[in-house]
């Protein structure tokens, strides 16, 4: 893949991001994977293919992470909660759109749940306790975030949420907002970026970790082939 000048820039300059890992060390990915208890209450799932939309920092890692989940049939990086207009990689990356790169998921039930999704994401892919931040990656379209399709996929993660802050599991109160929004697919150069680029220094600084931490704190649902995008 010819990696064009916005992807090398992609989620952060790299130089930026090393040249601060010692001044922010505690902020970066501070309290590491750790496999969090899985959701007490996930509401009834329809039959057949469904979708679920996350936001977790960049979007280069979180497609990477979900892409080698089994039970996955896609992972689409792109945008969520801004306008259709302002889904563009250089406008989102003001921090002023309202968007959050995020990524669009369809699975099957019959093999990967939505609560085992949430599961990952707040163990693996994203630290839910960061405000508008992850690791090097700073603004608010780095926040977590939950864009539930269904009112069954917003009490599920409502009430996943709860159980986790009051299980206290991290320093400090979980900051990953439950919002509303449509989802718009991010430049061509973005899609299977991880995949295709695994010699990439940001990639292999701070997304490929979260690959092998899926494979070692969740074997049963790590695939080692991933999706990948298909062209249209």
């Amino acid at each position: 893949m010819k990696v064009t000048w916005p992807a090398i820039l992609g989620c952060l300059a790299l130089v930026f991001a090393f040249g601060t890992a010692t001044i922010r060390s505690s902020e970066l990915m501070a309290e590491g994977p750790v496999v969090v208890p899985s959701p007490a209450f996930q509401a009834p799932t329809p039959k057949g293919l469904q979708t679920a939309v996350f936001a977790g920092g960049c979007f280069w890692g979180v497609q990477g992470v979900f892409a080698h989940v089994k039970g996955v049939r896609s992972v689409v990086s792109g945008y969520a909660g801004g306008d259709a207009k302002t889904a563009r990689y250089q406008m989102v990356g003001s921090g002023r759109t309202g968007h959050a790169e995020a990524v669009k998921i369809v699975y099957d039930p019959a093999e990967v749940r939505y609560g085992e999704l949430l599961q990952i994401l707040f163990s693996v892919v994203a630290d839910p306790t960061t405000l508008n931040y992850q690791g090097p990656d700073h603004g608010p379209q780095y926040r977590t975030a939950i864009f539930p399709a269904t009112l069954e996929q917003k009490v599920t993660a409502q009430r996943y949420i709860a159980q986790l802050d009051k299980a206290a599991i991290w320093r400090k109160p979980i900051v990953t907002r439950i919002e509303s929004g449509a989802f718009y697919p991010a430049e061509t150069y973005h899609q299977d970026f991880l995949t295709r680029n695994p010699d990439n220094a940001y990639i292999k600084a701070h997304d490929l970790p979260k690959v092998s931490a899926l494979k070692r704190l969740f074997p049963e649902q790590y695939r080692s082939r991933p999706v990948l995008v298909r062209a249209s």
